[in-house]
């Protein structure tokens, strides 16, 4: 991998983990089109999880002093653990290729597009424990490669009737844990093998701006807009890959 390799993958990272549009689906396209087996460089892919997680952590260090929010989050954690934990290899064996990436694009792309005829109108909503589960099990989807983590969890609170922006709060808030998660599970299932460090490097720092200017500006667009462009997106991406393919 070189370095543009390592910044192209890092800034893709650090965008598609916090905008709604699904980094596991757009790093295996990417995968296709530089002819890399990224799923292989293990310490690479925990480095710039590591980088968004930063991202994170700053961006919302405020809520994640809350510890208000620790029972929350937690609970909202366990579906995605179980499910990755008795069925990640069983997914990625069947998802893990363009074609497949594509169709689940393709399909979050039309539930993102139509969220706004599908979702309650927004209201103040306190957090409860159905809610919370409901919104851990969008989570646990996400493990499916091309549907998104973050759009996915923001989808489920706007349909249980949470604002956009403080759903997409929880989302991340939530997705920190899961990010932390996979980066750890996938650090643990490195083997020995030559690291260069100017390549992690790389990837972390470009990972972790992409993801902080990522995670800003969306939360301020949800603010006024809906899930509906990256929808649009989404398909656009899926039809053009399917094409391409054909």
């Amino acid at each position: 991998m070189s370095l543009a390799e390592a910044v192209i993958l890092g800034i893709i990272q650090g965008i598609t983990e916090f905008l709604p549009i699904s980094s596991s689906g757009h790093l295996i396209l990417v995968e296709s089109i530089l002819k890399l087996e990224v799923s292989s460089l293990k310490s690479f892919d925990v480095t710039v999880h590591v980088g968004t997680l930063l991202a994170i952590l700053i961006y919302f260090r405020k809520d994640l002093l809350d510890a208000r929010r620790f029972p929350w989050l937690i609970l909202g954690s366990i579906p995605a653990v179980l499910v990755g934990f008795f069925l990640e290899d069983f997914i990625d064996s069947i998802f893990r290729s363009a074609f497949a990436v594509s169709i689940m694009m393709l399909i979050t792309g039309f539930l993102f597009f139509i969220s706004e005829s599908l979702s309650f109108k927004a209201k103040d909503s306190k957090l409860n424990i159905k809610n919370v589960l409901l919104i851990g099990l969008a989570q646990a989807f996400a493990i499916i490669p091309g549907v998104s983590r973050s759009g996915s969890t923001i989808f489920a609170g706007t349909l249980l009737g949470m604002k956009r922006e403080e759903a997409a709060r929880f989302s991340f808030l939530l997705g920190s844990i899961a990010i932390a998660g996979a980066g750890l599970l996938t650090a643990l299932d490195i083997e020995s093998a030559p690291i260069n460090l100017e390549i992690l490097f790389t990837g972390f720092l470009s990972s972790f701006l992409a993801g902080f200017f990522a995670v800003k500006w969306l939360m301020t667009y949800l603010k006024q807009h809906s899930l509906r462009i990256f929808g649009m997106y989404l398909m656009f991406i899926a039809l053009l890959t399917l094409l391409v393919l054909k």
